[in-house]
């Protein structure tokens, strides 16, 4: 059975990611199972959170992103470097650059998990 809502070609991020602009909104660009794949750009810092839930995966497309955590050393990521921060582990991601990052998260997880707040946006879909 064929899902109508599915793209039937090829995803090319660059053309996704020059249809926006605006910073730390996730654009979901395709269903996979349970799970939404989302692009996001990014500067500056975020706020401190974690995903009691699910852990969250961060893939870098271009720039540079540095995950910081409470616990253990910053992850500095390049792009083609992917991080996976561990369910419940705080977090803040930082952009000293505009970074483009891809995510693959079960649908409905908000991006700033448990801190809520004025960053708190579902994901839009991108067209």
């Amino acid at each position: 059975m064929t899902d109508t809502n599915r793209p039937t070609g090829a995803i090319n991020l660059a053309h996704k990611l020059s249809l926006f602009s605006d910073l730390w909104t996730q654009k979901k660009i395709a269903d996979l199972n349970d799970y939404e794949v989302k692009l996001a750009k990014l500067k500056g810092e975020f706020v401190w959170h974690s995903h009691e839930e699910t852990d969250e995966m961060f893939l870098v497309v271009g720039g540079r992103l540095t995950i910081r955590l409470r616990e253990t050393d910053d992850v500095v990521l390049g792009p083609g470097d992917l991080f996976v921060v561990p369910r419940g582990v705080e977090h803040c991601p930082v952009a000293e650059e505009e970074t483009a990052i891809l995510l693959i998260e079960p649908a409905g997880v908000l991006n700033t998990g448990d801190a809520g707040g004025p960053l708190t946006k579902p994901a839009e879909t991108l067209d």
